[in-house]
């Protein structure tokens, strides 16, 4: 489902050297498999799940996605790879704010140009237990209604791949449990291979395999 060889991230700095935050990362993920990214504050955890995901392109490395190679495609043949394949939960929400909570979960739906959207958004949004809140802006909403709005939205679009970038990261502790219980429930039950990007010990070791990086370099 997923295959990252040699990935390596390099940004030019001011005095003409080259910053190097990722270097040579390596993985290979099957459908179904859970995987966490690990490592401290600076040590390429979102970059090397931007590369994965086809939000960035890597310096040197390659990455297939669902057999699909993501650095040979233009940012926009990038974009519908990840509308057709990919899911995402992100630490601060990206929810739309002038959109109800049905709305934000029909979008990616209506652009992919499916067929009973809303039907579909309610469905989504009664199994995260937001069946009386369908019609709430997200400033009306709890942080964890708002993630669980987030995962409906992620889910609707039967990804083959989510990416979930410190799902809890803004939660209390109460909201967090509930809300990592609910990814890797629903995850279980659509097959989907879940890519996670955490600081949280606990939460990698639900995970089947886990990548420590450091440095930009694969530690373990």
């Amino acid at each position: 489902m997923l295959t990252a060889t040699n990935l390596t991230k390099t940004y030019p700095t001011a005095n003409g050297n080259q910053l190097t935050v990722l270097e040579d990362v390596s993985f290979e993920l099957a459908q179904g498999d859970t995987f966490a990214i690990v490592g401290p504050s600076g040590s390429g955890k979102t970059t090397l799940l931007g590369l994965c995901a086809g939000l960035d392109r890597a310096s040197r490395g390659s990455v297939k996605l669902n057999d699909i190679r993501l650095d040979e495609l233009s940012e926009d043949e990038r974009a519908e790879v990840r509308n057709r394949h990919v899911g995402f939960v992100f630490q601060n929400f990206q929810l739309i704010p002038t959109l109800t909570a049905l709305e934000n979960v029909m979008v990616p739906l209506e652009l992919r140009g499916d067929k009973n959207v809303e039907q579909t958004a309610r469905q989504w949004l009664e199994k995260v237990g937001l069946a009386d809140r369908l019609d709430h802006y997200p400033a009306q909403l709890s942080g964890g209604e708002q993630q669980r709005v987030c995962i409906a939205r992620a889910f609707a679009n039967q990804p083959k791949i989510l990416f979930a970038d410190e799902p809890t990261g803004n939660l209390d502790a109460e909201n967090a449990a509930g809300i990592v219980d609910l990814i890797f429930d629903l995850n279980r039950t659509a097959g989907t291979t879940l890519v996670l990007v955490t600081h949280d010990p606990e939460l990698a070791k639900r995970t089947g395999r886990i990548l420590r990086l450091k440095g930009g370099r694969v530690e373990a």
